[in-house]
């Protein structure tokens, strides 16, 4: 297929990457000329603008790390909305489903499909092409869409409703927020006590607790001290927020949700949004007075 792409970030580029390695033609976008270029290297074709890509080609995808940037991409000047080609725009985005509508009603009045498609599974399953791919859309857009799609993952059809995909991301990334705090939570607890966080660690991933974050987490980038999995902490409360307003939309009260949202909260307010989202245990840890991590764990005095 011809695919345009906007938005050659940490996610953005290896999904890129990858479409170009299965022999799609890519034309591409980004604000950042250095990204382009590598990927006009590889075979892609440079565009000036969100517009520029959309009067090269009818597929458009994007992968954006905000509600306004996706906005802006879509429906604003200079837009894939503006462009001459474009029949249909694959936002790989998280922007909840209020957003997905809103751009799904402006773009329809151009003509324009609007394909909900965010992905989970991180800058690595972006890499190795195993990311979750949630859709919903016209199912004749799906079957057109999902050859290039299974290059970037499993892909899952959610469903028609515009932003009904949004609302199994948001569901999924409150699952992965919950389980990073309640694991710092209950390691920090442990190393209170005495335990060596990386001997918890190994028995959490053989019984009954084992989750995302005591899996993945906190061998890689927790117990090293490193925090660098690759996803911002900026971006993880955009989600849990994005997750809280959607149940409240609904009229759900949600109790576990609610309190990891105010966890999420201390952690952007003491860690700043440009760290790593694993740095979520520090605010924790310093409560508690420890240190998890290193050979054996240091308590804190």
């Amino acid at each position: 297929m011809d695919i345009g792409f906007i938005g050659l970030g940490n996610m953005g580029f290896p999904m890129a990457r990858r479409l170009i390695e299965a022999g799609h033609r890519l034309v591409v976008f980004d604000t950042r000329k250095e990204v382009t270029d590598k990927l006009v290297a590889r075979g892609a074709t440079a565009a000036t603008s969100p517009k520029d890509v959309a009067d090269q080609v009818e597929t458009v995808m994007a992968s954006l790390p905000s509600l306004q940037a996706s906005l802006e991409v879509a429906t604003g000047a200079n837009g894939v909305i503006e462009g001459k080609r474009a029949k249909r725009f694959i936002d790989l985005s998280t922007v909840g489903s209020a957003m997905a509508v809103k751009i799904h009603g402006l773009l329809a009045k151009r003509g324009i499909v609007q394909i909900d498609c965010p992905v989970s599974g991180g800058v690595g399953g972006a890499e190795k092409g195993t990311l979750a791919v949630m859709v919903s859309g016209p199912k004749a857009e799906f079957e057109l869409l999902k050859p290039a799609l299974d290059v970037i993952g499993k892909v899952f059809f959610i469903g028609e409703k515009p932003g009904a995909a949004q609302t199994m991301k948001l569901a999924n990334n409150f699952l992965s927020a919950t389980a990073i705090v309640a694991t710092s939570e209950a390691v920090v607890m442990g190393v209170k006590a005495g335990l060596d966080p990386a001997v918890m660690i190994d028995v959490i991933n053989a019984g009954s607790g084992m989750n995302t974050a005591s899996r993945d987490k906190f061998p890689r980038s927790v117990l090293p001290r490193s925090f660098d999995f690759g996803f911002a902490t900026g971006l993880m409360v955009k989600d849990v927020r994005l997750a809280l307003e959607e149940m409240k939309q609904l009229g759900l009260s949600m109790e576990v949700a609610d309190a990891v949202g105010r966890l999420w909260e201390t952690v952007i307010a003491a860690e700043g949004a440009e760290s790593d989202f694993t740095a979520a245990i520090k605010p924790i840890e310093k409560k508690a007075g420890v240190v998890v991590g290193g050979k054996g764990g240091l308590a804190g005095k």
